[in-house]
């Protein structure tokens, strides 16, 4: 779905050479750079950062996901902040650690996001969409007509609320964690003046302090004060930096995977069709949404001297794996560039690669397909009211941050 608006942008810049993925241009157009670059220059660089690179060939993305020897995961936001070395453990483990301190500080998470502990959540998850439902039927006319902000009113909180809860952390404090998640994500190393007690650091410090004061809970803080590693209980750095990657990663990316769903079936009344009147396609439809608005692009760091590409790294030298570009490389998926809701084959790498593939995707599984079931429930026709009014967020992970939609659409 390329609109002017993207044209514009791609035309705009010399993304080969000068790209950057906190511009506003970039957001917009993404997909249609990442189709240009593929044609025209695979493994895209830039002098800012300090210095980035920027493969958007499946194969290239999944030789460097794979390679823990030429690639470190000490730094995965990409920042004008230079990448600096790390102990093992990372400043948000396992997703920052590398082997094989990796490896244990996963095992820890498994059983947390297993099928089955996932399963518990899903009631809950069904009854938090329909409670933001109502609210969202509360403002409509008495047709149940009206126009909102979907991503505001909707996406947003439900991955909130739900790693909230999971983490015995205030469902309050929401508007705290998409603070933090836009000056880390969209806008790294925008904000250096920031005081300390506006930090995330500073937030979980506080928290992890309540909760040493406190009787032990039944949640995943509780779960993490009471493991150890080799006999020592975790230190409050790996606590803080565990809850740090779960309020990151575990909110932003099911926000934006869910969004730009919504975005999707508002403009594409034969895949809403499709979905009502056959709903064995539901679980190949959540898959084709995660592969073709896969919101999340990680970053390496180069440890050792490597080609990929044909092009040389350099120590320290930054590189944004770009699962979402990967997603449609026709190399890889026929019709990569359409959204084929019914698409029964498909290995995406929406969870990305190698040793840090997602250990939460059964979690954003089950909050992406509750919440596009429960919306199709309440709002089987709708559409964006304003076209020009969708914004995406720049950074690391792409999906609507405002998602202007009309409902009642068809009605006499």
């Amino acid at each position: 779905m390329k609109s002017y608006r993207a044209e514009l942008a791609v035309a705009a810049r010399d993304w080969a050479t000068d790209f950057d993925h906190t511009d506003e241009q970039y957001a917009a157009a993404a997909p249609e750079i990442w189709e240009e670059l593929r044609e025209e220059c695979p493994v895209a660089h830039t002098e800012r950062f300090g210095g980035a690179w920027l493969p958007v060939r499946h194969a290239d993305v999944a030789a460097i996901a794979h390679d823990s020897e030429h690639f470190s995961s000490r730094a995965i936001i990409v920042s004008e902040n230079p990448p600096i070395a790390q102990a093992p453990v990372g400043s948000a483990p396992p997703i920052t650690s590398d082997p094989p301190f990796h490896q244990i500080a996963r095992r820890l998470l498994l059983p947390a996001f297993s099928p089955k502990a996932v399963a518990l959540l899903e009631d809950g998850t069904r009854a938090l969409c329909n409670e933001l439902l109502d609210e969202i039927c509360s403002t409509l006319d008495a047709e149940g007509s009206g126009t909102f902000d979907a991503a505001a009113q909707y996406s947003q909180h439900i991955p909130v609320r739900v790693i909230a809860k999971m983490l015995g952390l205030p469902e309050s404090d929401g508007d705290k964690f998409r603070v933090f998640i836009h000056r880390i994500i969209e806008k790294p190393g925008s904000f250096p003046d920031l005081a300390p007690e506006d930090t995330l650091y500073f937030y979980l410090h506080e928290k992890i302090a309540e909760r040493r004061r406190s009787e032990p809970q039944d949640d995943l803080i509780g779960y993490l004060m009471g493991c150890e590693i080799g006999g020592e209980p975790l230190t409050d750095e790996h606590i803080g930096g565990t809850i740090a990657l779960l309020i990151i990663a575990g909110i932003d990316t099911t926000w934006s995977a869910i969004g730009a769903g919504l975005w999707h079936l508002a403009q594409s009344p034969a895949d809403r069709n499709k979905l009502v009147n056959q709903p064995e396609v539901w679980p190949f439809a959540v898959e084709e949404i995660l592969r073709f608005y896969a919101p999340v692009t990680m970053a390496r760091v180069v440890k050792a001297p490597v080609e990929i590409g044909g092009c040389p790294f350099d120590v320290d030298d930054w590189v944004l794996l770009s699962f979402p570009a990967a997603n449609r490389d026709p190399e890889v998926f026929e019709r990569a560039d359409e959204v084929v809701i019914d698409r029964e084959h498909n290995r995406h790498a929406a969870f990305g690669l190698g040793i840090h593939r997602c250990l939460g995707s059964n979690l954003a599984r089950m909050e992406l397909t509750v919440a596009l079931e429960e919306w199709m429930k309440r709002f089987p026709e709708f559409e964006l009211s304003d076209p020009a009014g969708v914004r995406w967020s720049t950074g690391q992970v792409r999906g609507p941050r405002e998602l202007p939609i009309r409902v009642g659409v068809g009605r006499s």
